[in-house]
């Protein structure tokens, strides 16, 4: 089995770094319910009011102009009021407020899903001519397909983590990389590939560890991506992405996010920064069950081989000496579904979901094989879920 580390679910002062914006120096867990709240109790409120507005009445025109033409110019509308949905939300900017301190960056910015995210950030480096990626493989099959189909306008080298500086050339704008890394839950040197990007900008997809395990803002990367859908959400009824960077960045993102209106809903951006709340307890919880049940699948002869990641986490992956698919079509208390990330368990066979969008050999070379199957533990008893796993293991061999 890949390495794994014991999972502390309590007793542990996780804090955040002092660069971090915001109040004194807090406990994450103590961020995550308050972080996006400070001004509730001026207001008279206990829980976050949720803004449904999609415009907002202003009769002084001529200051509204002013402020449009500030935005254009800057990415940055100002503390007056809101003046249309697509611009801002005061609900939304509550889970921008949260994210960012979680993560220990200056800004976020939300957007409807998380490939809306990426590819703002591809819009922003390719609108100032840098149209060259450099990723490593294994991504998110949408985000692998994003790139490599060039849908933007991009273009992309494939690289291994060590040859990621050879690669850079004058016209990079980005490096891409996922770690845990989607679905072989492959760590990477994260301080490492950031001393190799030089001046070009790291972006690191975190929405598997979440800023409960890692921030990678720490370890020199300048932009965070979630698919805020996952774990940030964490109860499967949410579509969200969010990116989490420096104020700088976050006002490029802010103008193309307002040009090509991939905006999050002020509803989705309530139960998103709900769900940051409960963010760190879910996380330590999940991911106890799923160290559990992985060295449980380690064991077991009917699993040839399991991945889980160093820094721990509620994703597991293995590779059955069976039929795959069979093992799917075997559970009964686990969800056989795409995505991650909610209260409840689900599988999946990645080759033929999340992964199918990615070229056959591409994926088999980045470890995505017929045998693997890709599992997001949630909130049940382990037991109840050895037993599942163990009678959809027994019919498949």
């Amino acid at each position: 089995m890949d390495s794994t580390r014991d999972i502390e679910a309590s007793g542990h002062r996780d804090t955040l770094a002092d660069h971090r914006p915001g109040p004194a120096r807090r406990a994450l867990t103590t961020e995550a319910v308050h972080a996006g709240r400070e001004d509730l109790a001026g207001l008279g409120l206990h829980a976050p009011p949720l803004d449904l507005s999609t415009t907002y009445p202003s009769y002084d025109s001529r200051t509204e102009a002013a402020r449009i033409d500030a935005f254009a110019a800057t990415g940055v509308l100002d503390e007056g009021p809101p003046v249309y949905a697509r611009l801002g939300n005061p609900t939304v900017g509550r889970f921008e407020t949260g994210l960012a301190r979680l993560e220990g960056a200056e800004s976020a910015v939300a957007f409807a899903s998380g490939m809306a995210a990426l590819s703002a950030v591809l819009l922003v480096r390719i609108a100032a001519g840098l149209r060259h990626v450099v990723a490593v493989r294994p991504l998110y099959g949408c985000s692998d397909h994003l790139l490599t189909a060039g849908l933007l306008g991009s273009e992309v080298t494939w690289v291994d983590p060590a040859g990621v500086a050879a690669a850079i050339r004058p016209d990079t704008g980005l490096v891409l990389v996922e770690s845990p890394a989607n679905p072989t839950l492959a760590e990477l040197d994260l301080r490492a590939v950031a001393h190799a990007c030089g001046t070009v900008p790291l972006l690191v997809d975190n929405t598997f560890a979440t800023p409960v395990l890692q921030r990678p803002v720490e370890s020199g990367a300048r932009l965070v991506l979630h698919s805020a859908t996952k774990y940030l959400g964490g109860h499967g009824d949410v579509l969200g992405g969010v990116v989490a960077c420096d104020e700088e960045f976050a006002r490029s993102l802010r103008q193309v996010r307002f040009a090509t209106g991939g905006v999050l809903h002020p509803l989705a951006g309530y139960l998103l920064h709900r769900g940051l709340a409960t963010l760190p307890v879910r996380m330590r919880a999940a991911a106890a069950t799923a160290a559990e049940l992985a060295r449980r699948l380690a064991a077991d002869p009917r699993v040839s081989r399991v991945h889980y990641p160093r820094i721990g986490g509620a994703m597991v992956s293995f590779e059955v000496t069976g039929e795959a698919h069979e093992v799917i079509a075997g559970v009964r208390l686990i969800t056989p579904a795409v995505s991650l990330g909610s209260v409840d368990t689900l599988i999946q066979h990645p080759a033929s979901i999340s992964h199918r969008v990615v070229a056959e050999g591409d994926r088999r070379a980045a470890g995505v094989g017929e045998k693997l199957l890709r599992m997001s533990v949630g909130l049940e008893d382990v037991e109840d879920l050895w037993g599942d796993l163990d009678a959809a293991l027994g019919a498949a061999v």
